[in-house]
């Protein structure tokens, strides 16, 4: 069943929001490599609220849209990518813990031409991706903001809520795989429509 969209206007509140994040995104992966910590944390912070904000602003103002739902977690990808090769420049994250983030994307991505051969353009996002992606979002400020006061609890509890997420991560990656997997066998018997 095709997706419904309040809209088709690029230029709604939930979009401008999404756009503003990830022009966000060179600003605060600069002030990271420069070790500008308070700014770049204050742009992580308010970049990781408009995660929530806009979701909750394209239900709320019936702005949902085609753009919006591609635009969002590219935007979120994008977002954690570049946060987490700033950390590492810093050595504020280790090799193993971006290995792992960057392993299931590129799964995913490589996985993504099966996924358009068979009429999609995208797979739905699941409340475990939701959740990881929160968590990560959270987690990142957290430990910048844990290195830049000296604080190791505030640093530790970025720690925690970064591995719980990484966890969530890869389990709404199997999620995501599973449901690729659901596609190709109802394409194979026909129950899934071409592509127009």
């Amino acid at each position: 069943m095709a997706e419904q969209w309040d809209t088709d206007r690029v230029f709604t509140v939930p979009n401008i929001l999404s756009f503003a994040r990830l022009a966000a995104i060179p600003v605060f992966t600069w002030l990271i490599i420069a070790g500008q910590d308070l700014p770049a944390l204050i742009i992580l912070v308010v970049s990781a609220a408009t995660d929530w904000l806009d979701g909750y602003l394209a239900r709320k103002l019936k702005q949902t849209s085609k753009l919006g739902a591609m635009l969002d977690p590219v935007t979120d990808r994008l977002y954690i990518l570049a946060t987490i090769l700033a950390l590492l420049f810093r050595d504020i994250l280790p090799w193993w813990f971006v290995l792992v983030l960057l392993f299931r994307d590129l799964l995913l991505l490589a996985l993504y031409p099966l996924l358009r051969r068979h009429g999609r353009d995208q797979l739905a996002v699941n409340w475990i991706g939701k959740s990881a992606t929160f968590a990560l979002l959270m987690a990142f400020p957290i430990i910048l903001l844990g290195v830049y006061i000296e604080i190791d609890w505030v640093y530790t509890v970025g720690w925690v809520i970064a591995l719980v997420g990484a966890v969530l991560y890869w389990g709404a990656g199997f999620l995501y795989l599973r449901e690729l997997v659901q596609i190709v066998g109802d394409s194979r018997r026909g129950e899934v429509e071409p592509p127009a």
